[in-house]
C-alpha cells in the first residue's frame, strides 16, 4: 500500500499552490486530478490580483502566461434598452509591478502543474478521490480508482463542493444562498481588434462588470475581461434567486441574451467561441466557510470557502494560492513535531488569520448581507439611466432644468429606501 507525505486533492490553483511549496521542501507530494489535466475543469471569471500573493511564489510570476494587466476598470449599470458605463484608468494601474491580470485557467494551471512537478511534485490526472480513509478519527489517506493510498496529511482542494471534507465531517451540504452558478465563454478575437475596441496600447487590458438588467434584476452580473487574443464573457447569479426568484429563468440563457445586448454584441461582434464552461461558487463569506482541519486533514481555496464578491471586486484566485501556501506551511511545522493531529494542524487557522485573507473575510464580512437587496439589481439601474436619458434628451421644445429633472425620479420614498440602503452599504 503507497505511501506519502501528503496527498493533495485537486489540481486547481490551491492544491498546485500546495503541492508546489510542499515539493520544493523535498516532501513527497501526489496531486490528484480528476479532469483529463490541470486546468481542464477549473473555471473562473478571469483575474488574478498579484500584489496579496506576489512575496508568497516570487519565483514564479517572471514567466507565468499571465494575459494582459488590468489597466481600466469599468462598471455598467443595465436597464431595459439603457445603460451608463463608468470606465476608471488610473496612472497606478499602468505602473509596475502590475496589480492585476486577466488569466485563463486551462492554460496557467497547467504551467503551475509542471512547475510543481519540476520541484519534485506527481500529479495523476483522471483519477477521482471517491473516500477518505479513516482510522482512529483521523485522515489517514483517500480511496481513488480503487486503489487505497496513504499520506501523513490530505489537502483538500477539491472545489466549492468538496467531497473529500465532507467525507471528513468538515462540512455539510451547503445551503442555496451561499452560492452563485457563473456561466462563461471565451471568445476568440484578432489582438488588434480588442486593443481598438477598449482603447488599449501593447498589453494593456480592461475589466468590466455589468449589473442590472443583465440577471434579469437577480442577484448577480456579468464579467468581461480582455486577454491577449480573446474575451472572457460570462454571467453570475444566485444559486437561491434562481431557485426561488421571480421571473423564474434558465441560467444559461441569461449569457445567451447578454450576448445580444446592443453593448456587448459590439465588442465581441466578429469574435469566434472557443471555450465554454460553468462553475458553482462560493459566495456566503465569513459566515459560511468551512471548517479549516481536522486529524490527518487540511481545506483549501473554493472547498474552503474562499472567494470573495464585494460589488466592484471579485477575487478568489489570489485566495486560493496562498490558502494552500499558508496549508503546506501548517503542514511542515506539523511535520518539525512528527504529528499530524488537529491541534498540530491548527497552526493552519492561524496563519490564515494573520494572513490577507481572514482580514479580508473579516473587513467584508457584512457584504453578503449588503449585497443581497434586490433595489440593487433592479431599481437603481433603471433609476439612474431614467435620469440620464431625461438629461441628455432635447426635445421640440424648451428644456427642463437640470435639478427638476432629477427631483421629480427622486420621489420622499425613493430617498427614505435610499437611506436605508446607504445605512447598509455604509458597513461595507
Amino acid at each position: 500500500m503507497e505511501k506519502f507525505d501528503v496527498i493533495v486533492v485537486g489540481a486547481g490553483l490551491a492544491g498546485l499552490a500546495a503541492a508546489y511549496t510542499l515539493a520544493q521542501e523535498g516532501l513527497e507530494v501526489l496531486v490528484l486530478e480528476r479532469g483529463d489535466y490541470a486546468g481542464a475543469k477549473n473555471v473562473t471569471g478571469g483575474r488574478i490580483y498579484l500584489n496579496p500573493i506576489r512575496d508568497l511564489f516570487p519565483d514564479l510570476w517572471e514567466k507565468a502566461p499571465l494575459e494582459r494587466f488590468i489597466a481600466h476598470e469599468e462598471v455598467s449599470l443595465m436597464a431595459k434598452g439603457k445603460s451608463i458605463t463608468v470606465r476608471y484608468s488610473g496612472e497606478e494601474l499602468r505602473q509596475e509591478p502590475y496589480q492585476s491580470y486577466s488569466i485563463l485557467r486551462a492554460k496557467f494551471d497547467r504551467w503551475l502543474a509542471k512547475q510543481a512537478e519540476r520541484k519534485g511534485a506527481m500529479l495523476v490526472a483522471k483519477s477521482r478521490v471517491d473516500d477518505v480513509i479513516m482510522e482512529n478519527g483521523s485522515v489517514v489517506g483517500v480511496r481513488a480508482g480503487g486503489d487505497e493510498l496513504r499520506a501523513d496529511v490530505v489537502i483538500a482542494c477539491d472545489g466549492v463542493l468538496s467531497l473529500t471534507a465532507e467525507k471528513a465531517g468538515l462540512r455539510k451540504p451547503g445551503k442555496p444562498h451561499d452560492f452563485a452558478v457563473g456561466f462563461k465563454e471565451v471568445i476568440e478575437l484578432d489582438p488588434a481588434v480588442i486593443e481598438d475596441r477598449f482603447g488599449l496600447e501593447g498589453d494593456e487590458g480592461a475589466a468590466r462588470l455589468f449589473m442590472g438588467e443583465v440577471t434579469r434584476g437577480k442577484f448577480g452580473g456579468g464579467f468581461l475581461y480582455t486577454n491577449k487574443e480573446s474575451l472572457s464573457l460570462g454571467i453570475v447569479v444566485g444559486v437561491k434567486d434562481l431557485m426561488e426568484g421571480q421571473p423564474e429563468v434558465q441560467a444559461p440563457t441569461l449569457l445567451d441574451d447578454f450576448k445580444l445586448r446592443p453593448e456587448v454584441a459590439s465588442l465581441i461582434r466578429g469574435g469566434q467561441t472557443v471555450e465554454y464552461s460553468a462553475h458553482v461558487i462560493p459566495e456566503g463569506g465569513l459566515k459560511s466557510l468551512t471548517k479549516l482541519y481536522g486529524n490527518g486533514i487540511l481545506v483549501a481555496g473554493d472547498a474552503a470557502g474562499f472567494s470573495m464578491n464585494i460589488g466592484v471586486t471579485v477575487r478568489g484566485m489570489e485566495y486560493a494560492m496562498a490558502s494552500g501556501y499558508y496549508a503546506a506551511q501548517a503542514v511542515l511545522k506539523a511535520r518539525e513535531a512528527g504529528q499530524y493531529g488537529a491541534s498540530q494542524l491548527s497552526v493552519y487557522e492561524k496563519l490564515l488569520n494573520d494572513s490577507f485573507i481572514m482580514k479580508d473575510f473579516q473587513n467584508f464580512k457584512d457584504v453578503p448581507a449588503a449585497l443581497d437587496n434586490p433595489r440593487f439589481f433592479t431599481v437603481y439601474p433603471e433609476l439612474a439611466t431614467a435620469i440620464m436619458s431625461e438629461l441628455y434628451a432635447v426635445g421640440a421644445g424648451p428644456k427642463e432644468r437640470i435639478y427638476p429633472t432629477i427631483r421629480k425620479h427622486l420621489t420622499f420614498r425613493q430617498l427614505w429606501d435610499m437611506l436605508g440602503d446607504f445605512r447598509k452599504v455604509r458597513k461595507l
